[in-house]
C-alpha cells in the first residue's frame, strides 16, 4: 500500500511525475517518445500522457543508458531493437575434445624455454625493485 503523497508500484504516472523521479524535463521525454517507438503512452483528452509500468521501467532503462552508460540514442535505439528482435534458439556448443595429457607434451614445439625463464626471471627482478 502506498503512503501519503506516494502512489501505488502499479500505478499509472503522468509525465510530469516520471520526469521529475528520474530528474529529466518533460520535453526530454516527448523527444524520447519520438525516438523510441516501443514508448507509447497512453493519452487521454487533451493529450495528457499516462506512463503504464511497462513504458516506466522502460523510460527507467532509456534513462540509465544515456545517462549512466554513456550510450547515444543510436546506441540506445539498437539495444532495445536487438532486445526485441525475436531469437532462434541456439543450438548446443559442444566442447572440442582435448587430448588426453602425455607428458611429453608439456611443452609446444618451437618455443625456447630457455628464453622464457629469461623473461620470468627479468619479471620477477622488476616487480621486487
Amino acid at each position: 500500500m502506498a503512503t501519503a503523497g506516494q502512489k501505488d508500484p502499479g500505478a499509472l504516472l503522468t509525465i510530469g511525475e516520471l520526469s521529475q523521479e528520474l530528474g529529466v524535463a518533460q520535453h526530454i521525454l516527448r523527444y524520447w517518445e519520438t525516438r523510441f517507438p516501443q514508448l507509447k503512452p497512453m493519452q487521454r483528452a487533451g493529450n495528457r500522457r499516462y506512463y503504464r509500468p511497462a513504458d516506466v521501467e522502460l523510460v527507467r532503462r532509456i534513462h540509465r543508458l544515456l545517462n549512466q552508460e554513456g550510450y547515444t540514442v543510436r546506441g540506445v535505439q539498437k539495444v532495445l531493437r536487438d532486445r526485441d528482435a525475436p531469437t532462434e534458439p541456439a543450438a548446443p556448443v559442444m566442447p572440442a575434445p582435448t587430448p588426453a595429457f602425455d607428458a611429453s607434451d608439456d611443452v609446444p614445439a618451437g618455443v625456447d624455454v630457455f628464453r622464457l625463464i629469461q623473461l620470468r626471471n627479468r619479471l620477477a627482478d622488476a616487480l621486487d625493485a
